[in-house]
């Protein structure tokens, strides 16, 4: 059976992630830095040293790298990769600044930009972290840095991963989503693959190869 790494996965499983991972051919690992949402195990993403090198088939990232400090990323990112099999791949997501600023440059900080599950959501939110969560004392979800598709891209393949797939999804989702394989694959596979896992009404997948 396949085995995938819910990072951050805070009190989700498996059938809250994507459509390809909520499957019974999926075994999920849940992985959070909090021990109240009783992950499997406990740890940072910056240092995952329990994740055993080449171990896991996939790994599931959701709005957990903008919490991180940007020097950090790349450590993340190489976290990642490590624990992947040579087959292996990431499927990442997180806020997309480039729109949400738009709505900065419109003046609307703190008007409410969409609702969701928590509450309301404005672009102050998504830019320095859910506000309400924050006051209630759970500084975890605070954001330390941010990403547009180009940022998120090169980070990926800073990281070494070979093949990328992504997509923006339009307001009100405000998200970049994210294919990144640690081997070459060809554009159809990698295609194919995001097709698994990203959101439905998707708009145009980007490709970009890294070798």
């Amino acid at each position: 059976m396949p085995r995938f790494l819910h990072v951050g996965c805070g009190k989700k499983n498996k059938f809250q992630t994507t459509a390809g991972f909520a499957s019974e051919e999926w075994q999920e690992i849940r992985f959070d830095i909090d021990k109240n949402v009783n992950p499997d195990i406990v740890g940072s993403i910056v240092d995952m040293a329990q994740v055993p090198n080449h171990s896991l088939d996939a790994v599931y990232s959701s709005h957990n790298i903008e919490h991180l400090y940007p020097h950090q990323v790349g450590i993340a990112l190489k976290e990642f990769y490590r624990v992947l099999s040579e087959d292996g791949y990431l499927v990442i997501t997180c806020p997309d600044l480039q729109e949400i600023c738009k709505l900065v440059a419109d003046d609307k900080l703190t008007d409410v930009a969409y609702n969701s599950p928590a509450g309301p959501i404005a672009p102050i939110d998504v830019i320095y972290g859910y506000r309400p969560a924050i006051k209630n004392g759970n500084e975890f979800m605070a954001h330390k840095c941010g990403f547009t598709r180009k940022a998120l891209i090169g980070s990926l393949k800073g990281a070494g991963f070979q093949v990328i797939a992504s997509i923006v999804r339009e307001p009100p989702s405000f998200e970049i989503w994210a294919v990144a394989s640690k081997k070459a694959r060809t554009e159809f596979d990698i295609i194919s693959l995001s097709e698994i896992h990203f959101p439905p009404q998707r708009p145009k997948i980007n490709y970009r190869e890294q070798n």
